[in-house]
Parts: structure tokens; C-alpha cells; sequence
């Protein structure tokens, strides 16, 4: 009969209603223990001497994690990984913001400049570290020649032990100061403007609206973005594995270069 139709439809809709978000985390949930079973499995191998040469091992407790934080070369590559990190991020942070806020007027050229700046990500990291190495080549790059009027046509970039690291550091803010700037651009959109109108009124200069205003209502966007940026540049692998693979020596060896090398 149709009123018993109605009533299981009626009983049928709240069931699939509480079922529903379900659904719709079961891909999250899936992925999650993909990347959690090898992850837990790391650490079970971690505590053995198991190697790539022989499928059998034995316990060997926490001699592998000894031998690691005993060795200075380990400690010679975090300390690469940090000054990497930091000092690409803090750049990436700040040249991102000042851009941001450039583009942030309407005009044509800031238009054209938010669709440019969008190519540097949509280049992979080892594409972007190859253009590089070819833009500061000493032969055939075309970073030779206007380095040659100040007298550095010779300049060695990422082949000099001093100024390596300071190479990657380059390479690295430009692929992804465009990821900051999207971030923070996204981000002054989307402020309210009713205090900008007030403080306007008020007769608030530049500089007080943008500390007083801008800056602390922007904060949960620089947040997502520096931690972010911090990961990313912590486990960087592509950009110095492509130009510099650790060297000269070990003057870029970072811990996720290190750590492929040693496997």
C-alpha cells in the first residue's frame, strides 16, 4: 500500500542520511592507512638489520638509531636541511607578501603578472632545478652575460663549495614564492571591508592599517602558508638531488639526500 511506501521511504532516508558522511570519508580513511601500514612498518624495520642484499634479519633494538645520531656526517646534513629550510622559507615569506599586496590593486598588469606567476608552479621541481642550472652555466647561460658587465661572467654558482647552498636557496624561491603569493593574495581578497573604511575615515595611514589591520587579520593565511613552505623545504629532495646531488662534497647534503644515498 502507499502508506507503507511512505513509511519505509520515510524510515530509509534518515538511515542514508547518517551514512553519508561515511561515504564520504572512506577514501580519506583508505588512504590514510595506505600511507600508515608502510609508514608503521618503517618503524618495525628500523628496529632490525634488515638490508636490500637478503630478506632475513635479526632484532638489533636501537642500534641503528645510535649508530645515526652518533654520526657527525648526520648531523652535518640537518644542519644543511635547516639552513635550507629557513632561509628559503623566511625569503619565500616575505618576497610572497610584498607581492601579494602589489598585485592585490586591479589593473591590467597585475592581472597579466597573477596568470605568469601561476607557470612556475605547473614546472616540476627538477625541471625548474635543469632550467637553472642551464640559465647559470658559465659557458651558455644567459645569466653570463650580465653578470660579465660587473666582472662574475665566471661566477660558478651551485659548483662553488661557498655560494652552492645559496644557489638552491635561488632555485627554490623561484619554483614556489608564487605558491606564498596565491596563498596570501586568496587572503586579502576574502578580508572584510568595513575596517579598511573605518580607519580610512579615521585618517589611518598605509603603514598603520597594513600592521593594525591587515597583517593580524591575514595571520591564519601566513600561518598555512609558512607551514607549508617549512615542510616542503625540510624534506626537499628534487631540487638538490637534480643539481648539485649533495656536492661540491657535501656542501648542500641534505638529511632526504643523505638518507637516499645511504639506502
Amino acid at each position: 500500500p502507499p502508506r507503507a511506501i511512505l513509511a519505509e521511504s520515510g524510515e530509509e532516508y534518515p538511515r542514508r542520511r547518517a551514512l553519508r558522511p561515511y561515504l564520504v570519508l572512506a577514501p580519506s580513511f583508505l588512504l590514510t592507512i595506505g600511507i600508515l601500514i608502510p609508514f608503521f612498518v618503517a618503524i618495525f624495520y628500523s628496529f632490525t638489520d634488515l638490508t636490500l642484499r637478503s630478506p632475513e634479519y635479526e632484532m638489533v633494538g636501537l642500534q641503528n638509531f645510535v649508530d645515526t645520531f652518533t654520526n657527525p656526517d648526520f648531523w652535518h646534513s640537518v644542519g644543511v636541511t635547516l639552513r635550507y629550510a629557513f632561509i628559503a622559507t623566511a625569503v619565500e615569506m616575505v618576497l610572497g607578501m610584498c607581492i601579494a599586496l602589489l598585485l592585490n590593486h586591479e589593473s591590467a598588469f597585475s592581472r597579466f603578472l597573477r596568470l605568469v606567476l601561476i607557470f612556475h608552479l605547473m614546472i616540476a621541481p627538477v625541471i625548474g632545478a635543469l632550467i637553472w642550472l642551464l640559465i647559470t652555466n658559465p659557458t651558455v647561460g644567459i645569466l653570463r652575460i650580465p653578470l660579465g658587465w660587473i666582472g662574475l661572467g665566471d661566477f660558478r654558482w651551485s659548483a662553488d663549495p661557498n655560494w652552492a647552498l645559496f644557489s638552491l636557496i635561488i632555485i627554490d624561491v623561484w619554483i614556489y614564492t608564487p605558491f606564498v603569493v596565491i596563498l596570501v593574495l586568496a587572503g586579502l581578497r576574502s578580508l572584510p571591508k568595513s575596517p579598511y573604511e573605518s580607519a580610512l575615515i579615521d585618517g589611518g595611514s598605509a603603514w598603520f592599517v597594513y600592521w593594525n589591520l591587515t597583517l593580524p587579520m591575514l595571520a591564519p593565511v601566513l600561518l598555512i602558508a609558512l607551514v607549508f613552505r617549512l615542510m616542503t623545504s625540510l624534506q626537499e629532495f628534487a631540487i638538490i638531488f637534480a643539481t648539485t646531488k649533495g656536492g661540491p662534497g657535501d656542501r648542500t647534503l641534505g638529511v632526504a639526500v643523505a638518507a637516499y644515498n645511504e639506502a
